[in-house]
Order: C-alpha cells, then sequence, then structure tokens
C-alpha cells in the first residue's frame, strides 16, 4: 500500500553525501505510516567511529524541531538503530525511534511547541543527517557525513476524510478503504479545543472508521468550557452508528484529559456506547457543567490559589483541581457503574497535569463496588499526560492554549515514548474486541 509513497522518497533516502569515507544512510520504509517504526542504519563508517545522529522536522507553524543522539560505528564501520545504544545526546540506550519521539524546538525557537501535524493529508518530512564526532544538543554539529528524508504518514492511501455538518454535529470522520463495515470509534482531545484529527487518521489507517469530534472553539460550537450538553454527543454516537460503513450494533469511543472524561460520561449514559478508552481521564465531571435531559452534572473547578509557578515560569496545576474524594463533590462524579460496556484505562503515572492515576483508581473502586470487572487499567510508570500515539515526540511542558502559559505535563521521555507504543496496540486490540 506505501510502495508508491516509498518509491517517491527512496532517492533521498540512499542519498550520501561527499566526505573522506562513503558513509551512507538508509532509512526503511522511506514513507510509511507515522504510528510504525523505522529502521535506521549506516554504514561505511570507520571502526569505531564517533558520529551525531540528528533529526531535523519543520511544525505547520515554521517552527523548527530536532533532537540529536550519539553512536559509535561497529568493528565494521556500520551502525544499526534497532541493535545498537546512543551514549548520549537526547537519550540513551537502544532506542530505533528515539530520534523521533524527543523531538523538540530548536534552541532559537519559543520552547513550549509541540509537534502536532494539522493536515493529516501531508506527510511530516523528517530529515535525518549523520556528523562526525559527537556534538552535544544545541551545538553546531560536525561535518554531514549523510542524509536522508523520511515520510511520516497519518493517512494511508486510499483513506477518506469527510468533513461533517451533520445536525449539530461537526468534525470528521475517516473511513478506510473498502467496502466495510469498519468499528466505529468516536475521538476527542482535551481542553485545548477545536479539530485534531491526527489519532483518527491513524485510527482509519488501522480499520476503524473514526469520527474526529471536536466540542468547543470550532466553526459554530461554542468557543469556550462554559457548558456542555450530553446531546451533542449523543447525536454524534447515533450518526456514527447509523452509518452505513459502520458495523456497529455499538461504537467506541476515545479521549485524553476532558475528552476521556467526555468518553467515561458517553458510555454511562448511551447505549450506543458500548467501549469507551480513557486516556488520563478524571472520574468526576470538570470545569464545565454537563446538561443531559433534566440532570446536570456540576464540573469540579480548579482553584488558581493552588498553582506553583516555577523560577522559569512554568505553572504546576497537579494540586488546582477540587479534590473529587471530598463528600461535597459527590455530585460531580460520573456514575459509570451504569454503563454496560467496557473501559479502557490508560493513565501515566508521572502526570502532572492532573491526579489521573488517583482518577482511574476511584473509577475501578466505584465499579468493583457495584460488583462489576468491565475494565482494563494501562498503568505506565515515568509516563506523562499526554500519551499519542507512537513516536509522537514527548513534550514535558507545553503551551496551554487557553491559559496562554507553560503548563507542566510531567513525565520522563523513554518511559513515555515506551508508553505511546505498548498503549497504542492494546487500544486497538480492546476496540476491535468489544466493536467486533
Amino acid at each position: 500500500m506505501w510502495r508508491a509513497l516509498a518509491a517517491a522518497a527512496a532517492a533521498p533516502c540512499r542519498a550520501a553525501l561527499p566526505c573522506r569515507r562513503a558513509a551512507s544512510l538508509a532509512v526503511s520504509p522511506a514513507a510509511g505510516p507515522a504510528d510504525e517504526r523505522v529502521e535506521t542504519r549506516v554504514s561505511g563508517l570507520g571502526p569505531g567511529q564517533a558520529v551525531t545522529l540528528r533529526a531535523v522536522a519543520a511544525g505547520e507553524r515554521g517552527c523548527l524541531f530536532q533532537s540529536c543522539a550519539h553512536y559509535r560505528a561497529d568493528g565494521r564501520g556500520q551502525l544499526h538503530l534497532g541493535t545498537d545504544a546512543s551514549r548520549g545526546g537526547d537519550y540513551t540506550g537502544v532506542e530505533p525511534m528515539g530520534l523521533f519521539w524527543s523531538l523538540a524546538p530548536a534552541g532559537m525557537e519559543r520552547p513550549y511547541q509541540r509537534l502536532v501535524p494539522r493536515n493529516t493529508g501531508e506527510p511530516m518530512k523528517v530529515e535525518v543527517l549523520v556528523h562526525e564526532g559527537h556534538s552535544p544538543p544545541g551545538a553546531i554539529p560536525g561535518p554531514l557525513v549523510a542524509k536522508a528524508e523520511v515520510q511520516r504518514w497519518f493517512t494511508a492511501p486510499g483513506v477518506r476524510r469527510i468533513r461533517l455538518k451533520e445536525g449539530a454535529v461537526r468534525g470528521s470522520l475517516f473511513l478506510p478503504p473498502g467496502d466495510g463495515p469498519f468499528p466505529g470509534v468516536i475521538d476527542m482531545y482535551g481542553d485545548e479545543g477545536g479539530l485534531v484529527e491526527f489519532r483518527s487518521s491513524l485510527l482509519a489507517t488501522r480499520g476503524f472508521a473514526a469520527l474526529s469530534l471536536p466540542y468547543f472553539d470550532f466553526e459554530d460550537l461554542p468557543k469556550v468550557m462554559k457548558e456542555f450538553r450530553l446531546e451533542y454527543f449523543e447525536e454524534a454516537a447515533r450518526f456514527l452508528q447509523r452509518h452505513p460503513k459502520v458495523k456497529g450494533p455499538g461504537v467506541g469511543v476515545i479521549g485524553t484529559g476532558k475528552g476521556a472524561e467526555l468518553a467515561l460520561s458517553m458510555i454511562t449514559f448511551l447505549p450506543e456506547v458500548v467501549a469507551a478508552v480513557s486516556i488520563s481521564g478524571c472520574s468526576s465531571n470538570t470545569v464545565a457543567d454537563l446538561h443531559y435531559g433534566k440532570m446536570t452534572l456540576p464540573g469540579l473547578r480548579f482553584d488558581m490559589n493552588k498553582v506553583s509557578v516555577s523560577d522559569t515560569g512554568v505553572f504546576d496545576i497537579f494540586e488546582a483541581l477540587d479534590d473529587p474524594t471530598n463528600p461535597a463533590n459527590s455530585p460531580c462524579t460520573i456514575p459509570i457503574e451504569k454503563a454496560e460496556g467496557h473501559f479502557l484505562l490508560v493513565v501515566g503515572e508521572g502526570d502532572r497535569m492532573w491526579k489521573s492515576s488517583l482518577y482511574a483508581e476511584l473509577a475501578i473502586r466505584r465499579l468493583r463496588q457495584h460488583g462489576k470487572e468491565n475494565f482494563e487499567l494501562l498503568s505506565y510508570p515515568g509516563a506523562g499526560h499526554r500519551i499519542d500515539p507512537p513516536s509522537t515526540p514527548f513534550c514535558h511542558v507545553a503551551m496551554d492554549r487557553v491559559l496562554g502559559v507553560p503548563v507542566l505535563g510531567g513525565g520522563e521521555s523513554k518511559a513515555h515514548a515506551h508508553a505511546q507504543e505498548h498503549s497504542w496496540g492494546k487500544i486497538q486490540e480492546f476496540l476491535r474486541l468489544h466493536l467486533g
């Protein structure tokens, strides 16, 4: 399926620049899905030669991202990132995709930016370079000996993207190639708002009919998170359930942050939803009141007096959300024991955005108190808040779109990267199991 794309990118992937030795760099596949590993090999080096490998990519707003790692060639002058360990730079150890998940804004760029694709119809182009010697991150690297370009696609050939204005529902529906029917999944992100499509397009690449569902700050949707009506999400679930390309009888939902919390409410109150993936979610409704018919779940509030700010101006909001275990906040609790479907709870134990590990424990305790075992838990030591598909660059601190300040997300880069790769496979297994 990726043959034509790989052929187009194959030439630059084996390009070599003149140098003292005929060094060459091969990255395979030259073009392929963004959630798959690539194999990176260098040959033609001197035995034991020290080299720095770098990756460089440009965000869609022009921000330059880069990473680097230090390696030594073996006795034959060869290097394989799948078996050889980095000795320094932005990561250490055997990390085949380390150059990708450690991409961060270059020194001259504004810090705390994320490398997140906005246009899923175009590949993310990453240039991989080999330099002589070991140069530390941010320093001018040594002479260039080889380079290659890699295309990371978020949409497989044949996947269709359909922009939606269906009743009140807005968003994008991604359909895999073929007649189907396919398991249907609604995909939502957090309080950054707007339309975030790259996970949906990757789900479609993996055989799911995926609806990327915005719920504020997009087109004619509310501009801010003031209050929500579950009827909007119900309309989206019914649309997806009834689509001729969707298998049914039920659909799934996957969400991160605020989107995860909405996913828990959807599976609790909407019979159309039979499987929910909650990534770094809260087991109570937060911030904005949620209405459904005559029912209202008030939102836990953030107490800005409990926010701490570091000397570098980074905001730590870990303690700021109201305590869901306080009996006074019990009306905010999502009664997930009413759900007939299944839950997959994904948390990073190093999450500093909020206490997602505690919230998962509270959810599990509540289910078990009602005699339910309809859940799985994936808990990752060292992972931070936003656990995305594999090789998405780790971001310890990110600029918060609502607050306009850098906010601590937590986690450690290598552990977070491993959590992303492992959880992505488990999420797909879970959805296929419960959606057919």
